[in-house]
């Protein structure tokens, strides 16, 4: 209960001014005149006035509130490094005694963990909010128990405070970590990039001057290396595939460092082609041959070469070759000398008329063996004696000709093996129209060549009585199509609503250029924020488990749904960002969610030197975890707050007012009634003394 003396007036101040400013003038001219009753007529204005004023008693009953210690803990990812947890669970226990062990104090302790995405320890915008939800008045320190790894120290508030830092760690940790700078998003197939690698020491390292380094290319058999520590490294490095192509560097864990999150990084560049040369060889004049051309020239990435054969060696129709306007086939040059600078030749209704000779077709084939791609679109010369198969191109081919040939109309339609196949799953959805009696909606076709397919082959689409339409096999390290119909142009021209041409043929030519994309086999992710969508492709009836092994090591089986025929996925939330491999049978992928190494590994040395600004302009304290857990004293404002094993807070004696109670110290018509006898003494004095 404390009490103090405060003016009630009774009327407005100015009023009040008005009247002691009057009550001042008409005693002044009661000197000036020298009446004898002036004092009195002085102190009856001051009875006055202090009645009109109401002096009265303010009582407070007041409570007194506890101040208020806020201990900020970090427990983001570089405070599970080594001991650190336990060193900061240790000296929050000690501060929880030693504010319970003070009168009127109480502790909040505010929790920090990872933050969203690859933000990094955002501890500074959790004190501020923090701080706003407390009185001012009522602070008396701040305590930040972290590593000093923080990543918003633009957010540092003002504290009206003592603010300190119990760093966690040891005086002597180091650690390594894998740095890979100017990484492309995309490179072209063919071109040398050069990548920027650095591996650098932090804290009391034992100077080693190389250090071992391994590079693997889509979970492939690493690469061994050494190189120099704490120096930028150039890395010239040429892509291997078009997609995604998913580069994984690492140094292995030396005894004695912090931690091995930051020994990794993965690079993923995305393969692109500057051009896509394609040689196409027409054997004969027909509808389909400019649609082939119109096709192949509508695609600015296409490099095409175009030979039509309209005068092979058998035809004589007497005209002088000097007369002719046809150029030379250049065949030595595109199938012998240059061959191997196209990505696909297409053989399109071509016969054998002695135009290749058989060692260049033999040469052919050497070129699909070693990782070339060969299409055959076939017409009726395809069951004949001059067929292609029957030459050294033939061992490559997925369909021996049976010699029937079926002139008739139909639907072209996917086989089981191609509503999985990645070729022509889903083509249906193309169709011009709804489809009827199990069929696609696309236009008929009117010719099929009878093939019987070799054994390995894939036989994706199909014709009348499930005759093979569309083969597709592998051999050596190339890839083979074969079209046993020269009839694909009716979808081009529109007949019966046409078809999907367009998207099977690029389809096609992709699978044949061995993009990721359209792998039979395959096991990927696409990540979304920590959330990554796992897809697994196959040709077989089911798909298994998934086993996902988190960046620390640990592993999770993940269940995959069938949501097409031969396509399995999930939705997985990944725990944390980093590094993810994945594995399902011989499969296997790579998928860094954020960086391999967080920004989090970025700097894993414990150090004050980001906080301590913070921390000297409130004259407070740095001290080490390692060294014990510091006393708490009381310190008088702007007094030093931190020595030598003790931080100090400052006392704030705030209160909460529960009641108050305002009590006239006189009433009122007593000041009037002694202004009235003041004013009647005044009269009767200065009325006897002008008697006398």
């Amino acid at each position: 209960m404390t009490g103090t003396v405060v003016l009630d007036p009774l009327l407005p101040l100015w009023l009040l001014y008005v009247a002691a400013g009057l009550s001042f003038a008409g005693t002044t001219l009661a000197i000036w005149r020298r009446l004898p009753g002036w004092w009195l007529r002085g102190l009856a204005a001051i009875a006055l006035l202090v009645a009109i004023a109401n002096p009265s008693l303010q009582q407070e009953d007041r409570q007194p509130l506890s101040d208020i210690v806020i201990a900020v803990v970090d427990e983001s990812a570089s405070q599970r490094i080594g001991t650190r947890a336990d060193q900061t669970a240790a000296a929050l226990e000690t501060l929880r005694a030693e504010v319970a062990a003070r009168e009127n104090t109480e502790l909040r302790v505010i929790r920090l963990g990872d933050g969203e995405g690859d933000e990094g320890t955002r501890l500074l915008s959790a004190l501020t909010e923090a701080l706003t939800e407390e009185p001012q008045g009522r602070i008396a320190g701040v305590v930040i128990l972290s590593d000093g790894r923080v990543h918003d120290i633009e957010q540092a508030p003002g504290v009206p405070a003592p603010v300190h830092l119990l760093l966690s760690g040891q005086a002597g940790d180091w650690d390594r970590r894998l740095i890979v700078k100017n990484a492309p998003a995309f490179a072209v197939l063919g071109e040398q990039i050069t990548l920027t690698l650095r591996i650098e020491d932090q804290g009391a390292a034992p100077g080693a001057a190389l250090a071992p380094l391994t590079i693997a290319i889509d979970g492939g058999l690493p690469m061994e290396f050494e190189i120099p520590t704490g120096q930028d490294v150039e890395l010239p490095l040429t892509l291997p595939h078009g997609g995604m192509n998913v580069l994984q560097f690492n140094t292995p864990v030396v005894a004695g460092e912090l931690t091995d999150r930051n020994n990794a990084a993965v690079v993923q560049i995305n393969g692109v082609r500057d051009r896509l040369r394609v040689l196409l060889v027409s054997g004969e004049p027909h509808p389909g041959e400019r649609t082939w051309r119109n096709l192949l020239k509508s695609d600015a990435s296409v490099d095409l070469v175009h030979f039509t054969i309209l005068r092979p060696p058998e035809k004589q129709d007497g005209v002088p070759v000097n007369e002719l306007s046809l150029i030379a086939f250049p065949t030595r040059e595109l199938f012998l000398e240059k061959i191997d600078e196209f990505d696909l030749i297409i053989f399109d209704r071509y016969r054998r008329r002695g135009i290749l000779p058989s060692s260049y077709l033999e040469n052919i084939r050497n070129y699909v063996e070693t990782g070339g791609a060969v299409l055959i679109s076939s017409g009726p010369e395809y069951g004949g004696a001059e067929s292609i198969y029957r030459s050294p191109l033939g061992a490559v081919l997925p369909g021996a000709p049976t010699a029937r040939l079926f002139e008739e109309g139909f639907t072209p339609d996917l086989t089981d093996l191609g509503q999985r196949h990645p070729v022509t799953e889903g083509l249906e959805d193309f169709g011009p129209a709804p489809g009827a009696n199990g069929l696609p909606g696309w236009g008929r076709w009117f010719r099929l060549i009878d093939v019987f397919p070799a054994p390995e082959a894939d036989v994706v689409m199909q014709g009348p009585d499930g005759r093979p339409l569309l083969l597709l096999n592998r051999v050596g390290e190339g890839r083979v199509a074969l079209l046993t119909s020269d009839h694909s142009w009716l979808w081009d021209r529109g007949f019966e609503g046409g078809g999907p041409q367009l998207e099977l043929l690029r389809r096609l030519a992709h699978w044949m250029m061995k993009e990721p994309e359209l792998e039979e086999e395959a096991l990927w992710a696409e990540p979304a924020g920590q959330t990554m969508r796992i897809i697994r492709r196959t040709l077989g009836d089911r798909a298994g488990d998934v086993t996902v092994t988190h960046p620390d090591g640990t592993e999770t089986l993940v269940p995959l749904d069938q949501v097409s025929p031969g396509r399995f996925e999930t939705l997985w939330e990944a725990p944390e960002v980093g590094l993810y491999r994945l594995r399902e049978g011989d499969r296997e992928a790579v998928i860094a969610l954020g960086p391999a190494a967080p920004r989090e590994f970025e700097e894993t040395i414990a150090d004050a030197t980001l906080l301590t600004p913070m921390v000297e302009a409130t004259n407070g304290g740095v001290l080490r975890m390692e060294d014990g857990a510091p006393d708490l004293r009381s310190v008088r404002p702007g007094r030093p707050a931190a020595g030598r094993g003790w931080i100090g807070i400052t006392p704030r004696g705030a209160y909460q007012t529960a009641e108050v109670r305002i009590t006239p110290l006189v009433p009122a018509w007593l000041f009037l009634c002694l202004a009235g006898l003041l004013i009647v003494g005044a009269w009767l004095r200065e009325g006897g003394r002008g008697r006398s």
